[in-house]
């Protein structure tokens, strides 16, 4: 009853052009059956007439052919009502029922939803961003590491050569052994305040891994060391230093240096911002002295509690 009364409802539901179409394909259905019946009737009288062993086989198969259509049929019916048909019976000319697939119409069906079109000129909506899991304070990143004097490749060097630059008046240009195979181009402004002889075969200290830079044409390859407040001074290394002996300062690593100090994240001014000479004309990095082991400690010749650069 229950099953009467919902197949009942969803026809009344369907459109009137609906009910025209079961009724046109039932009446084909019905045609359909009645031929089929004719060549079924045809087919027992020919097997009749051939024997009865001919009409027994015939039997068989027309048996076997009737259960591969209920068989396709139910086959049919099932893909139908997995794909939304839904399966409604109707009596047909004969007083039998009809089986057909009707897409049921339903009243007051909410609409699809409706895909916003954007318009000319609007920008597109922005998505929200996901939250990272496991939140709190980012990993720390390896260039958030304090900067210390283990990232400065000081190194005590012997000037070699030197001479004018010869397109700027106030810089000199040195070729200084620093213990490697070839000496370093560096180009210093201190021609107003050291004399040039007193720059050939002087030993002194250099920052060598700064990243080369070209100074009015020319490539400089490191930094000259010097005391600087209101004259400049070379600083002054422990007597018996040799060119390529490394300063050192306690509590920190000698080998920690980068091979080029990243001149984007400020490496050298921050150091800078903690080497003076104090009042001994010591210098020093945060109050540390720069030494050379097992030779002594560098000092300014004259200049106390003064910037180093």
């Amino acid at each position: 009853m229950f099953l009467l009364r919902t197949t009942t409802k969803r026809l009344r539901m369907a459109s009137s052009a609906v009910k025209q179409r079961l009724e046109q394909r039932a009446q084909e259905a019905d045609q359909l059956i009645s031929q089929l019946k004719k060549q079924v009737d045809q087919l027992r009288t020919c097997a009749v007439a051939s024997g009865s062993s001919s009409g027994a086989s015939l039997a068989v198969e027309n048996a076997q052919l009737r259960l591969n259509i209920e068989r396709l049929k139910t086959k049919l019916n099932e893909l139908e009502a997995r794909n939304g048909f839904v399966q409604v019976s109707l009596p047909n000319a004969g007083g039998k029922s009809l089986t057909q697939n009707v897409t049921p119409v339903v009243a007051n069906e909410p609409a699809p939803p409706v895909t916003p079109v954007q318009k000319a000129g609007e920008s597109k909506p922005k998505k929200e961003k996901k939250e990272k899991k496991g939140g709190g304070k980012p990993p720390e990143k390896k260039d958030d590491v304090p900067v210390t004097i283990s990232a400065m490749d000081l190194r005590i060097g012997k000037i070699v050569g030197v001479k004018r630059h010869p397109d700027a008046d106030s810089l000199y240009v040195e070729d200084i052994d620093c213990g490697e195979a070839e000496p370093r181009t560096v180009v210093s402004g201190l021609v107003n305040h050291v004399p040039i002889e007193e720059m050939q075969d002087r030993i002194v200290i250099i920052c060598c891994n700064l990243k080369p830079a070209k100074m009015r044409g020319i490539l400089s390859q490191a930094m000259v060391m010097c005391a600087s407040g209101d004259t400049v001074e070379l600083l002054t290394p422990p007597a018996g230093s040799v060119p390529g002996d490394r300063i050192s300062f306690d509590g920190f690593p000698l080998d920690d240096f980068p091979p080029q100090m990243n001149p984007k994240k400020k490496v050298l001014e921050k150091i800078l911002a903690d080497l003076f000479t104090n009042e001994d004309k010591v210098a020093t990095y945060k109050g540390i002295p720069w030494k050379v082991e097992g030779k002594g400690i560098c000092k300014a010749p004259t200049m106390a509690k003064t910037k180093i650069k």
